[in-house]
C-alpha cells in the first residue's frame, strides 16, 4: 500500500443528521461540538434537524458541514489512521487545514462561520448559481462559457465533470448551448455563484476574518484547490484566493497520486469525492466515513 489521505467532504453535500453519530459516540467531537454551539448557538440543531433549504443556505451549510467534516477525521484518528496528507474541496479546506494544525478546532470553526458568512453575503449581492456540465471536455465547456460575460468555468472536478458559476439568464442560454453540444447540466445545491469573481468581495472580507485567527504552517501536507500543490508558507493568501478563483479538484489528485498517494478517505458527508477519485485514478483505493461504524470498517481495512 502507498500513502494515505484524507480528503474533506465540501459544500452539497450536506444532509440532515450530518456529524450526529460521531457525537453521540465519540467524546473528542461530543466536546468540540459543545464549543462550537457555545460559539455559534443553534449549528447542532441544523446539523441535526436542519431542513434542505436551511442546510442550503451558505452561512448555515459551511459550519455544519465543517463539524462534520472535522468529526469524522477525529474519528479516524483516534482508531488509529493517520493520514500523510489531507485535501478539502472547498470548504472542506477549512477542516483538513485545522487537522493537519494550521489553526485549533475552535478556530477552523470560527474560520467557517466568518466564510459561509462573508460567502452568503456577496451571493445575496450578486445572485448567481452553479451547475455541473456533464459529458464534455473541458475545452468544449470553456469555449461556451466564454459566450457569456456573467458564466465562468469554476470547479474542475474530474473527467466529464465541470462546474460554471454564472447568472440565471445567461446559465440558462448557456445550458440551451450545452445540451445542443451533446452535454447535460446538472443544478449544484449551493447559494451562490462561488470560486468566481462573484465572490470577489467575500474574499476580501475573509482576509481580514482571518487575521484575527493564529495561523500557522501545517503540521501535515495541505494540498490546496487554487495552487494544486502543497501549502506553503503563504495559508492565509491561499485560503483568501481560494475564495474567488477556480477550485482544480482534478489536478490537486493526480498531483498526489504522483506524489505517492493511493488510499484516499472522504471524511464528512456523502460519497462525491468518493466517486470523482475513483473516476480521476481508477486504481486507486477509495472510502468514505460519515458515521461511525464506517470509520470502524475503513481502519480495519486500510491498517
Amino acid at each position: 500500500m502507498g500513502k494515505i489521505a484524507f480528503v474533506f467532504s465540501g459544500q452539497g453535500a450536506q444532509k440532515a443528521g450530518m456529524g450526529k453519530d460521531f457525537y453521540e459516540n465519540n467524546e473528542s467531537v461530543k466536546e468540540l461540538f459543545a464549543r462550537a454551539e457555545e460559539i455559534r448557538p443553534g449549528t447542532l440543531q441544523q446539523c441535526f434537524e436542519g431542513t434542505a433549504e436551511e442546510l442550503k443556505i451558505t452561512e448555515n451549510t459551511q459550519p455544519c458541514l465543517y463539524l462534520a467534516d472535522i468529526a469524522a477525521a477525529i474519528a479516524l484518528r483516534e482508531e488509529g489512521i493517520v493520514p500523510e496528507a489531507v485535501a478539502g474541496f472547498s470548504l472542506g479546506e477549512i477542516p483538513a487545514l485545522a487537522f493537519a494544525g494550521a489553526y485549533s478546532p475552535e478556530d477552523g470553526f470560527r474560520l467557517a462561520c466568518a466564510r459561509g458568512a462573508a460567502m452568503g453575503k456577496a451571493a445575496k449581492e450578486h445572485p448567481a448559481s452553479m451547475v455541473a456540465v456533464m459529458k464534455m471536455e473541458n475545452a468544449q465547456v470553456e469555449a461556451l462559457a466564454e459566450k457569456y460575460p456573467n458564466v465562468f468555468p469554476v470547479n474542475y472536478n474530474g473527467p466529464g465533470q465541470l462546474v460554471v458559476a454564472g447568472k440565471k439568464d445567461e446559465l440558462d442560454s448557456f445550458g440551451k448551448d450545452v445540451k445542443e453540444a451533446g452535454g447535460r447540466c446538472l443544478p449544484v445545491a449551493v447559494g451562490g455563484g462561488f470560486h468566481s469573481p462573484f465572490m470577489d468581495e467575500a474574499s476580501q472580507e475573509f482576509a481580514e476574518a482571518l487575521k484575527a485567527v493564529d495561523v500557522k504552517q501545517p503540521e501535515m501536507t495541505v494540498y490546496s484547490n487554487y495552487t494544486t500543490k502543497p501549502y506553503t508558507a503563504e495559508v492565509r493568501d491561499l485560503m483568501e484566493k481560494q475564495i474567488n478563483h477556480s477550485l482544480r479538484w482534478q489536478e490537486s489528485i493526480e498531483n498526489m497520486a504522483a506524489d505517492g498517494f493511493d488510499t484516499f478517505i472522504e471524511v464528512g458527508v456523502g460519497t462525491t469525492l468518493k466517486k470523482l477519485i475513483s473516476r480521476i485514478l481508477p486504481d486507486s483505493k477509495v472510502y468514505a466515513v460519515s458515521n461511525m461504524e464506517e470509520a470502524h470498517q475503513v481502519a480495519e481495512e486500510v491498517r
